[in-house]
């Protein structure tokens, strides 16, 4: 007898801490590079690669066969006890992939908020100082401290406090919103002389383009700007290309469009095709700040997940993923504008670089009313339609598209035209 999505959602829930919600009661038996199909054997094209994790697509059969190479050799040692050649081999490449001429080394972990606050352990003791200021908008994962560097409440840090001390917020740019990259630099300014000394702080943290903030992007400028404030005064720069990271911008780093070298950077979501796996990379003499055992964890460098990412390298150069991510976002960028075109007092914006893919909804063409209940609607709707689709921003209002780099031409095009419909229909 079959099982139901909604038997399996009454099951879920009957167990699972409500916290821990899904947005679609559609319960996933196979996927395949940008198709899904749920247990009821419906099929689904996924706009949302597992938030951005499936760059290489579901089931890269490289990425399965790599991993399966591993899985069938050993599966685990921890690396900081009997270490392996495919983790070697991982940060000897990763290392040459990261923007910037400066000699570097990485660290393993699991996820992406481990990977933010090991930063901020490796930055305070690299530089002997407290402080780091992150932005509005930008978020850092959902452990403790990396809350307490999110700078949005709902849901992530409502109710969860208190969170450490000397972390700070600067405005990040959103000039749709009325906040200008100099108005973001001069509240920098206004943080060194009202809360924390520049003598005191330890690192920015930034997201080249915001991912649960909306998909606004750091210009090259701003982040040039960002690079010289924190030369001028000793504080090092974290970019935190966990989103953006492994193709997804049309750069195998966004960093590369500004040219910016981060003193330390995160990496995770994209690195090991679905695996669990996350990394910091940074400067050599950065990196090795920290005293040897005070870095690390149990399963940080995973043989099976490092196998994966290497296959996931791999395959993003043979397969021209890169190029392949300007293609596609280019394709969205059409569909999308055509569609504004046809609702501008609805569509505010339509962001894209690469294939990270952003549509702000507001009411009647006001950036200052957000209109998150068109939002709730397309993601209500969409299972309906055959897609799957997330949501972000500050204000709630984004539709964020972040499809597979694998995704073929005949899949994009009834990607496209699916949502069209379904766009038309929720509008109504």
């Amino acid at each position: 007898m079959m099982t139901t999505n909604a038997e399996l959602q009454q099951r879920k829930l009957a167990v699972f801490a409500r916290g821990q919600g899904n947005v679609y009661p559609v319960y996933v038996e196979r996927a395949h590079n940008a198709e899904v199909w749920d247990v009821e054997g419906k099929r689904y094209i996924d706009l949302g690669t597992g938030i951005a994790v499936c760059n290489t697509g579901h089931a890269h059969p490289a990425v399965v066969a790599a991993a399966t190479r591993q899985l069938e050799a050993f599966s685990h040692t921890c690396v900081m006890v009997n270490p392996y050649e495919v983790a070697v081999e991982l940060a000897e490449r990763l290392t040459r992939l990261a923007p910037g001429p400066s000699a570097k080394k990485a660290l393993f972990v699991s996820t992406g908020a481990e990977a933010v606050e090991n930063c901020v352990k490796i930055a305070r003791a690299a530089t002997g100082r407290r402080g780091v200021i992150a932005f509005t908008g930008g978020f850092h994962g959902r452990t403790n401290l990396a809350m307490g560097l999110t700078g949005k409440v709902a849901p992530y840090k409502a109710t969860f406090g208190p969170f450490p001390a000397d972390i700070y917020h600067a405005p990040f740019p959103m000039t749709s919103h009325g906040v200008s990259e100099q108005t973001s630099l001069s509240c920098l300014q206004h943080i060194f002389k009202s809360s924390i000394a520049a003598a005191d702080v330890a690192a920015i943290i930034v997201e080249p383009i915001q991912g649960e903030g909306g998909f606004y992007a750091a210009s090259p400028a701003f982040l040039q700007a960002l690079r010289g404030l924190c030369d001028e005064h000793g504080i090092l720069l974290i970019l935190d290309e966990i989103q953006t990271g492994f193709g997804r911008t049309g750069r195998m780093f966004c960093a590369e469009y500004s040219g910016v070298e981060a003193d330390l950077m995160t990496m995770a979501k994209g690195i090991a095709g679905g695996l669990p796996l996350a990394a910091v990379v940074g400067r050599s003499e950065i990196m090795d700040a920290a005293h040897v055992g005070g870095l690390g964890g149990t399963y940080g460098g995973s043989p099976v997940a490092c196998a994966a990412a290497l296959a996931v390298l791999d395959v993003i150069a043979e397969e021209q993923l890169i190029e392949r991510a300007v293609a596609i976002g280019a394709e969205f960028s059409r569909a999308l504008g055509a569609l504004r075109t046809d609702f501008p007092e609805l569509i505010l914006e339509v962001r894209q670089v690469g294939a990270m893919i952003a549509l702000e909804l507001v009411h009647d063409g006001d950036a200052s009313k957000p209109n998150t209940g068109l939002v709730q609607r397309l993601i209500q709707l969409a299972p309906e339609h055959g897609l799957i689709l997330l949501s972000c921003g500050y204000y709630g209002n984004v539709i964020r598209f972040l499809p597979a780099l694998t995704m073929d031409d005949t899949i994009l095009a009834e990607a496209l035209e699916t949502f069209d419909v379904l766009f038309r229909r929720a509008a109504c």
